[in-house]
């Protein structure tokens, strides 16, 4: 199950609170974006694998990664991308226009927690421009705020079918995937957008593909490509997240120690970086340094019944 995303940098990545700073490859000449939103914690564990918007500027560009926490601890924070809205001289009284205002009405009101306000928005723009693979992504980030997997899941198919060269459409889905634990499956959809050479977030596609490498238990993939985010962007948390993972499950408490911290100080902590970090600190010895963990996760994510201690571990 995914990360999420979050890796960041959304157009929504997976990055709750904050944009990370990213390496960004050109976009295309006629592409002019006009706002791009910030990433969500996949529940990277919830981590937190696309989204709480930090800035609405829509940027031609993940799961994505708004970041989602779900009550099993499955990947959540990987990295989604927002809606594209691309500026065309077509008339603005045109279905096509009329529709990227939606979007855009969708995409605020999303960042500003009106969720009935961006479902609105979402279902006007679909209606009204079936063919805007933008207007599907907002649907999909609409869905899964609702919790509708299965109705996410199909918007985000319907975008990358729309618009199959689009790197962050293929981010989204292949986030999606990994989310409901088809993460074999989603390993190749990164790999379409890292093949877009338009797509200027590509530490969010590699982290998210790393962390769900791990979950399909192709563990060279995974180091591969989460080193490979890692060295382009130093504090993607959905790659120092599954990081920490990795090095906890081969018995490197010390190791997934410095993870786990580099992770917490990346971005808002979600309920599975926090059962991590307490585990960690049980392995090397300090009590108290977990027991703060496991205090924090119940005040922090009151709605999911206990500490989740030995879920994770090595």
């Amino acid at each position: 199950m995914p990360h999420a995303a979050s890796s960041r940098g959304r157009s929504w990545t997976a990055r709750d609170d904050r944009q990370r700073s990213e390496r960004c490859w050109p976009s295309r000449a006629q592409e002019k974006p006009v706002s791009e939103g910030l990433r969500s914690n996949r529940p990277s564990g919830a981590n937190a694998l696309i989204a709480v918007l930090v800035a609405v500027v829509l940027a031609s560009t993940a799961c994505s990664r708004l970041s989602f926490v779900k009550p099993k601890l499955a990947r959540s924070g990987m990295d989604r991308k927002a809606p594209e809205v691309r500026m065309t001289p077509d008339s603005y009284d045109s279905p096509a226009a009329k529709s990227r205002v939606l979007i855009q009405q969708g995409q605020v009101a999303l960042s500003q927690g009106d969720l009935a306000g961006a479902a609105k928005a979402a279902d006007q723009a679909v209606r009204m421009a079936p063919d805007n693979a933008s207007a599907h992504t907002l649907a999909a980030l609409v869905a899964e705020r609702k919790g509708d997997s299965a109705a996410a899941g199909k918007h985000y198919r319907r975008a990358i079918d729309l618009e199959p060269r689009q790197g962050s459409f293929a981010n989204n889905y292949g986030t999606w995937l990994c989310a409901s634990g088809r993460a074999q499956e989603s390993l190749e959809w990164f790999d379409r957008a890292l093949a877009d050479p338009g797509y200027r977030t590509p530490a969010i596609a590699m982290a998210n593909s790393g962390a769900c490498a791990a979950d399909a238990g192709q563990d060279a993939h995974s180091e591969r490509y989460l080193t490979g985010a890692l060295e382009l962007d130093p504090e993607n948390p959905v790659a120092l997240g599954a990081m920490a993972e990795r090095t906890f499950r081969a018995g490197d408490a010390f190791r997934a120690r410095a993870f786990s911290q580099r992770r917490l100080a990346a971005a808002p902590a979600d309920r599975r970086s926090l059962v991590l970090a307490s585990q960690i600190e049980e392995k090397l010895g300090d009590k108290e340094a977990a027991d703060r963990y496991v205090q924090r996760v119940g005040a922090e994510f009151p709605a999911v019944p206990g500490s989740g201690n030995g879920e994770i571990g090595k």
